[in-house]
């Protein structure tokens, strides 16, 4: 049996390694480097470039060189992320028959697969240079987030590489065993792989075991998000370049390709300088031209710079980690080790932020560009027998059901449920003699069917009449070591059966599987809010009402003034609250005016008392504290303080 390599098919960089007996090796390419650009150039002789020589001559032949495509693979031509790149991408997007998004290079239209499948050929390739054999099986990593069409999409690109894809894992995943095989440290480990890469980011919380000496990597739970990733951040500074520009000369750069081209290659180049030092200049001579002569681009960039330009992108990561940690069911202080994997990770701003989050210094001995690729290698030595001490159990990352009666989502198998898994349920007909049913499978976290993402849809026909409810049809769910689904319908009177697989022009989208989300999510933090305008309404009515017994007890020991103020604030709350208001601040303002106007009130409360001594205060003293409470509960904003501190955690 020949050698199964481990490939990281990554958004702007490719990497390949195999194991030699309990070495890794990470194998450098015809060009001497170990990473491979995901770039692919098409020439005007039909050539074919992949990589360094591709990446080149790419200001030359902006239209025809294709990168960053993982970012369209299985997915849909009308996704929104689709319609965002078009407008950014110099290259051709276009729609196919199947409504996927593909691309056009010299009048010919591409399949994102058939593009990838030229950067995973390359890989093959660099590792048959270095074996000196023909390599015919790969382990092929994906982000932990993709979803089945893009997954099949990824197999698919494999299979068009002349590659036998023996196993799809995800990619903090395979960091996860590239790190535990690597490290001598005993005893279970909870681990947080925070993975932002080229084009994708993914976080994943993996414990890893020792049972009776075997390495057992079980996912505990995965998030992420599949369009946010390094090219995001070159695009910010492109931006930034492209308005500096127009300011100082006028001229609009973003409708200059070969300009553009250029400058991508420049804010990348910028970005790594940033990671060491403060600040960095760009300088790129004849840029454009107009009517006045040539336009030269000069402009300093400091490291503060980069990190406002960036700020919101580096805090769409944290979001997905606090739902990662949450759906593991561990705290975050549980977490013995943070691995940071990707290129974007060497941002210092990014590692700052991860350990704000974590409250730990991230792992600084893992190598982010090249751990993927190990450990996909390391899974391959697994599959070809030659490696037994260690186990990989991942998972799903979101529910799967059918639509029953009603439209309800019946989920069959809950998200991060550990893969492969089955699942199989009996249903029955809805009518009398009904002779068919339609099976729809939905992937999505909603109650109701409709809320969530149609995968697919088969029949199962030939069903003998019966009354409604007497027919038994079994409905089976099969997800395999890919992520990838399989679905089953069979009638238990007849044997009669019928079968699908998922396939990628049926896909879902990632930004899909997030609004679905995040949708369930929004039902509950929706819910919070209330719960918060509710409190705030309430404690609004009591300060009314204490202020008010208050204000009739003692109010004549108070300038005309003072007790003219505290009415007027009292009426302005009230009117506010009669009105239903769903405004929380504006309520919590105007308790907040209340209470500073009650002040002269209150220190009369406490004088009288003082001087009527304690069988006096006994009657005083439930109204004066409960104007107090309302008051210094405003003033000190405990309740404020308290949600702030837990949201941060």
């Amino acid at each position: 049996m020949g050698k199964i390599i481990g490939i990281d098919l990554g958004t702007t960089n490719s990497c390949v390694a195999l194991m030699e007996g309990n070495q890794v090796k990470v194998i450098e390419n015809s060009e001497g480097a170990r990473t491979t650009p995901s770039i692919i150039a098409y020439m005007d002789d039909n050539e074919v470039l992949v990589g360094a020589p591709a990446k080149r001559q790419s200001v030359t032949n902006p239209k025809n060189t294709l990168y960053a495509v993982k970012r369209l693979i299985g997915r849909r031509f009308e996704e929104k992320e689709v319609q965002k790149d078009i407008g950014l991408m110099p290259y051709k997007i276009v729609k196919h028959d199947n409504g996927d998004a593909w691309v056009e290079a010299h009048g010919q239209k591409l399949a994102p697969s058939q593009i990838s499948a030229e950067v995973l050929r390359k890989m093959k390739k660099t590792a048959e240079d270095y074996l000196g054999e023909t390599v015919t099986e790969a382990v092929i990593t994906v982000p932990a987030y993709f979803n089945d069409s893009q997954r099949q999409a990824t197999k698919d690109a494999g299979r068009i590489a002349g590659l036998d894809v023996k196993r799809i894992i995800n990619e903090p995943t395979a960091a996860a065993l590239a790190f535990g095989l690597d490290k001598a440290e005993k005893g279970d480990r909870k681990i947080a792989v925070f993975d932002l890469g080229g084009g994708t980011f993914d976080i994943s919380i993996i414990e890893i075991a020792d049972v009776d000496g075997e390495m057992q990597f079980e996912v505990l739970s995965t998030n992420g998000d599949t369009f946010l990733g390094g090219e995001d951040f070159d695009q910010r500074i492109i931006d930034y370049i492209i308005g500096e520009f127009k300011k100082e000369q006028g001229v609009d750069l973003s409708k200059d390709v070969l300009a553009l081209q250029r400058l991508k290659e420049a804010a990348e180049k910028a970005k790594i300088e940033l990671s060491s030092g403060q600040q960095t200049e760009i300088n790129l001579p004849y840029i454009t031209a107009d009517a006045s002569g040539p336009k030269h681009l000069n402009l300093k960039i400091t490291r503060a710079k980069l990190e406002a330009l960036v700020e919101d992108l580096i805090e769409r990561t944290i979001e997905p980690c606090r739902v990662a940690i949450k759906d593991a069911g561990v705290k975050v202080g549980e977490i013995d080790d943070v691995i940071l994997v990707g290129g974007q990770t060497r941002m210092p701003k990014v590692q700052e932020k991860v350990k704000e989050f974590f409250g730990k210094d991230p792992r600084r001995d893992v190598n982010p560009d090249e751990a993927v690729a190990v450990g996909a290698a390391i899974q391959g030595q697994v599959l070809s027998g030659d490696r037994k001490d260690v186990l990989l159990l991942d998972v799903t990352p979101l529910s799967l059901g059918i639509e029953t009666l009603g439209g309800v989502m019946t989920k069959m198998i809950n998200k991060n449920t550990t893969i492969p898994t089955k699942h199989a349920q009996v249903y029955s007909t809805a009518d009398d003699n009904q002779s068919a049913v339609t099976i729809k499978v939905f992937q999505g976290e909603r109650e109701m069917a409709a809320g969530n993402k149609l995968l697919g849809e088969f029949n199962l026909e030939g069903i003998p009449p019966a009354p409604r409810g007497v027919p038994q049809i079994e409905v089976s769910f099969d997800i395999d070591a890919n992520g990838i689904l399989h679905v089953g319908a069979k009638d238990k009177a007849t044997g009669k059966e019928n079968r699908i697989t998922i396939k990628a022009n049926s896909g879902l989208s990632e930004a899909e599987i997030e609004k679905m989300v995040k949708d369930a999510e929004a039902n509950a933090e929706e819910d919070h809010k209330l719960r918060e305008l509710a409190d705030a309404r309430n404690q609004g009515d009591a300060l009314v009402h204490s202020t008010k017994k208050a204000l009739t007890e003692y109010g004549d020991k108070l300038d005309a003034g003072e007790k003219e103020k505290i009415e007027a604030a009292l009426k302005d709350l009230e009117e506010t609250l009669k009105s239903g208001s769903s405004d929380k601040a504006a309520i919590e303002a105007k308790i907040e005016t209340v209470a500073t106007a009650s002040q002269k009130l209150g220190e009369k409360m406490y004088a009288d008392m003082q001087a009527q001594g304690a069988a006096g205060a006994a009657g005083a003293g439930a109204a004066g504290a409960e104007a107090a409470a309302g008051q210094s509960q405003q003033a000190d904003d405990v309740v404020d303080a308290e949600f702030k501190e837990v949201k941060k955690d």
